[in-house]
């Protein structure tokens, strides 16, 4: 039994073996992360989470990962941030993974490239239909979409987050850390574009894919964009002094208020 939880933890009555798998579940999900933040969020000792990731790294289930921090690190030991590995993603896979590359392969070869090309336009359809009524009741917000997509997205395996960029106020990131399909998106890179293809229709903007899985990154991320940032105040005395600039075209001024000024 973990002796080590905090007061108010979520964690209770797990067992060594059960709270190490909360703690990569965790990894899993929110990856890349340090072991201070697993402590907070499960209201674990430090201690008794560095021991669960001391296992988990020896058996391979997790790796240290380098941050790039945007700002001067204080002083002290710099915080260690952690990923899940493939072996430890795959302790999450079904076992159907091995029957679907065979179904799709056989596929292939029965009917030729066209019918996997078919097969992953269907599953790009059949994740819209799924998903939409949950994404539509969250509004016509894009981040409230985009959340709503997550959320639906982990309630089906897929550890799905929404991550700002930046001040997250004109992009955010749709982190997936587990991918039920990874393996046959390995061999069928298809099902990948099937699915942002999907993501782009349910959220009603221009989505792209950053990294995946199934080539080889820890997380599968998606840019998702929610507006375009406002003019820079050079460019906008510019515009109204009727000097359109360059940089003032590219702000997402109308044809109208780039010939007349700002109105």
């Amino acid at each position: 039994m973990d002796a080590t939880l905090g007061t108010g933890g979520v964690v209770a009555d797990q067992g060594d073996a059960g709270t190490r798998s909360i703690v990569l579940d965790l990894i899993i999900e929110k990856g890349p992360i340090t072991s201070s933040s697993i402590a907070k969020i499960l209201a674990l000792t430090t201690a008794a989470v560095r021991r669960h990731i001391t296992s988990l790294e020896e058996s391979g289930d997790i790796a240290e990962h380098v941050v790039q921090l945007n700002k001067p690190r204080g002083r002290g030991r710099p915080a260690r941030y952690y990923v899940a590995t493939g072996t430890g993603r795959e302790t999450r896979h079904d076992g159907y993974a091995d029957l679907a590359l065979k179904a799709i392969s056989y596929l292939g070869t029965t009917i030729g490239e066209e019918a996997i090309d078919a097969f992953a336009a269907a599953r790009s359809r059949e994740l819209v239909r799924r998903y939409m009524p949950v994404v539509a009741k969250a509004g016509s917000d894009t981040k409230l979409r985009a959340q709503a997509l997550a959320d639906a997205l982990t309630d089906d395996g897929y550890a799905a987050t929404i991550r700002p960029v930046g001040s997250g106020d004109f992009a955010v990131q749709l982190c997936q850390g587990h991918c039920p399909i990874e393996q046959v998106a390995q061999a069928y890179p298809c099902l990948c574009e099937a699915e942002l293809q999907a993501f782009a229709k349910l959220l009603g903007v221009h989505v792209q894919r950053l990294a995946t899985l199934a080539q080889g990154e820890h997380v599968c991320t998606t840019h998702i964009p929610l507006g375009m940032p406002g003019l820079h105040p050079a460019a906008r005395a510019a515009f109204r002094k009727g000097k359109p600039t360059k940089s003032g075209a590219k702000a997402g001024l109308t044809v109208e208020e780039r010939r007349d000024g700002l109105r």
